[in-house]
């Protein structure tokens, strides 16, 4: 089958009628389509019969007004076609939608907050690679129906109504609207109607992530012990084999909520909680006592317990490193990129929200003083775990996720852990937006999206 980018423009309806489209002789013969007669149009979900009509020197696809008002297309834009002799179908796109958490039409600077200028990107990434992405929130999946309300981006924001998606790329901040009835009717039916693919379809949880890793033996060594803190003996036990321990929310993120246990050296306990401006200490003549004040929050929240690990560190502050991995153009798993992230003065954790900074794995481990064979074998080992972990990720756990954010780390001699992973990687985290520069993970994405679109 064959396939690639050709120019589409709309034409007065005068001109060409809604059922017919005009294409160019040359690109008839590359896909191989009968000179006579009709084809079956489709994007995204939508479906036409069409007559075709054959225009000599001619590389381009004409339609009409009213056509491409049907199916959201601008005046002239570039789309990867292909040809299936067998369907007699002619496919452009492919049409990608964004599932975004809310948005703010009385802002549209800030239409979508923070991640506003990524929908920005990945609009002009689409652009270049022949794709089309529109951004749309639950509100618009409150009706079963064959075409959504959705944002594009054509000098300027508007919303317009457009078809079902190809892929669906779940860009949602919160379990709770994930969880909602209408979101997740809308994903199951449109996956049976249209064959809609929808990647990064859940949140992950820390349990869930250390559980389902632990069942292959391959992962084990990058796994500190981890437990779901369920009672008074788990902590005890734990606090009695480790200097120091973690807690970390099952379900939080960007640091939040974190908690670190750890003995005093004149007997006692020492806790360390994570706020906006610092870290709170807190120490207790006992674990007892200690395990009595948190439990309130065991209440409302449900927290890994996590063996604390001796970290690399900078200027004594811990360092850890997030790899994003992606599937490519091909459906494997790659790594996109890995930054070193240290911890701001007065946190334990790294996280940027939490006044973090990002520096090159190179020269964070360089600064570092870990031993020098170890120096030489970060490079080749973090890319090599992040992927295995990906890889195990996607086996034991009944889900379908098109990138992931894994966060490793390296003890003081050098050995690699894992520390978390994100099936929802930060878009606004990252570093300064430069208009005229896509980033690799945003072109790796729509890679991605022409795959499980065949397109």
């Amino acid at each position: 089958m064959s396939q690639f980018k050709i120019p589409v423009h709309t034409v007065n309806s005068g001109i060409l009628q809604e059922n017919a489209i005009m294409l160019g002789e040359k690109s008839m013969k590359r896909l191989k389509i009968p000179s006579h007669g009709t084809l079956q149009l489709a994007f995204g979900s939508f479906r036409q019969e069409v007559t075709i009509i054959s225009a000599p020197k001619s590389d381009i696809l004409r339609v009409s007004e009213g056509l491409a008002q049907r199916t959201g297309w601008k005046h002239r834009q570039t789309l990867n076609v292909s040809y299936s002799s067998v369907s007699r179908t002619l496919r452009l796109g492919p049409l990608i939608g964004v599932l975004v958490s809310r948005d703010h039409p009385d802002n549209l600077d800030r239409l979508f907050g923070p991640i506003t200028m990524f929908c920005r990107e990945l609009t002009n990434a689409c652009h270049t690679q022949g794709a089309y992405v529109y951004f749309f929130t639950p509100e618009a999946l409150e009706t079963r129906s064959s075409s959504i309300q959705g944002w594009v981006y054509n000098e300027g924001w508007r919303k317009m109504s457009l078809p079902i998606a190809d892929v669906i790329n779940n860009r949602l901040t919160t379990r709770k609207v994930e969880n909602k009835p209408s979101v997740q009717h809308f994903l199951a039916d449109v996956k049976s109607r249209y064959g809609t693919h929808f990647f990064n379809e859940k949140f992950l949880d820390k349990t869930e992530v250390f559980e389902a890793l632990a069942q292959d033996p391959s992962l084990q060594r990058y796994l500190p012990e981890s437990h779901a803190l369920n009672g008074f003996a788990v902590m005890k036990k734990m606090c009695s084999h480790y200097p120091s321990v973690f807690l970390k929310p099952v379900r939080g993120s960007l640091g939040k909520g974190i908690l670190r246990i750890s003995k005093e050296e004149g007997g006692g306990y020492r806790l360390l909680s994570t706020t906006s401006i610092g870290t709170r200490k807190q120490s207790y003549t006992t674990l007892a006592k200690l395990y009595q004040s948190i439990a309130p929050k065991m209440k409302t929240t449900r927290y890994q317990i996590q063996q604390g690990l001796p970290l690399m560190e900078l200027g004594r502050r811990p360092v850890d490193f997030r790899a994003l991995v992606q599937k490519n153009g091909s459906g494997k798993w790659g790594v996109t990129s890995i930054v070193a992230r240290t911890a701001g003065s007065n946190h334990f954790v790294s996280n940027l929200a939490r006044g973090g900074s990002l520096s090159t794995v190179k020269e964070a481990v360089s600064k570092s003083s870990l031993p020098p064979g170890a120096k030489e074998n970060v490079q080749l080992q973090l890319p090599r775990a992040a992927l295995a972990i990906a890889r195990g990720v996607e086996t034991f756990i009944p889900a379908h996720f098109g990138e992931l954010g894994i966060d490793l780390a390296l003890d003081q001699s050098g050995r690699i852990w894992l520390l978390e992973v994100n099936s929802k990687p930060s878009k606004n985290d990252n570093t300064p937006l430069n208009d005229q520069k896509i980033r690799p993970s945003v072109k790796q994405m729509i890679l991605y999206c022409r795959y499980l679109a065949g397109l």
